[in-house]
């Protein structure tokens, strides 16, 4: 298994990463991915990679960190290319949810990552909500080959996904197709193509059930995983060779 989406400069996890990459491998994971948000997240990040070969980093600025922490396509490519561990860039994309930072500053940023990675011919972590149109038509600008698209904890409406299939989108489940209300987003994932799905904890956040109302952890994937199989119709061995597989596709390792 590979946790596309973890968070691992946050706490709990940071202050007991030890203990965090011991469960990880003990469930079976490979590969951890853990995502960038901000300037000072990537100064933790660029330490944490450094602790085990599982471990892979990205770089980028969260849309809600926006409105503080701006980054322009120089700074992004430099920051990649320093480090051969940083294999994406985001997390990036729009929040209209909580609009915790100015739209337009938003989709300035979107489209300085959307560029960046472009160049770096590497994957773009993308954060959507509440944006389904504007970022859609934002993707939809770039006709540009190496532009690869990851749907980070994907939420969206199936039509949303539909849209992003046209643009050879991959899409990312998280702990959140094992709740209980899931169901229509449930059925989305049973309409993408499984060579175009990857899993992911979201962790600390997120946690799947049966672990709800604990700190989510990598560990956690498996009933995620156990999840989309029954969704798929998988196994959980056929998805999680699946997943990974399109993991290693997709970020080209």
């Amino acid at each position: 298994m590979i946790d596309s989406h973890c968070h691992l400069d946050h706490e709990p996890l940071h202050t007991n990463i030890e203990d965090i990459i011991k469960r990880s491998k003990a469930a079976g994971i490979s590969k951890l991915l853990t995502i960038c948000t901000t300037f000072s997240s990537f100064e933790k990040i660029k330490s944490i990679i450094e602790q085990d070969k599982i471990i892979f980093g990205t770089f980028g600025i969260h849309p809600h960190e926006t409105k503080t922490d701006f980054v322009n396509k120089k700074a992004i490519v430099k920051n990649v290319k320093e480090n051969q561990k940083i294999i994406g860039v985001g997390e990036t994309g729009l929040d209209f949810f909580y609009n915790n930072s100015d739209k337009i500053k938003q989709i300035e940023s979107f489209k300085t990552h959307i560029e960046a990675s472009i160049e770096l011919k590497i994957p773009i972590i993308i954060h959507s909500r509440n944006a389904e149109t504007e970022t859609f038509d934002i993707l939809k600008s770039y006709k540009s080959p190496d532009l690869k698209i990851l749907m980070h904890c994907f939420t969206g409406s199936l039509s949303f996904a539909r849209k992003l299939m046209e643009l050879d989108a991959f899409f990312s489940a998280s702990g959140i197709i094992t709740f209980k209300n899931s169901i229509d987003l449930q059925e989305t994932f049973r309409e993408i193509p499984s060579e175009k799905l990857l899993i992911e904890t979201d962790s600390p956040f997120l946690a799947p059930i049966p672990m709800r109302g604990k700190k989510n952890e990598p560990s956690f994937i498996k009933y995620t995983l156990e999840k989309l199989s029954i969704i798929k119709s998988k196994t959980t061995q056929e998805m999680s060779v699946l997943t990974s597989d399109n993991f290693n596709r997709l970020f080209n390792i």
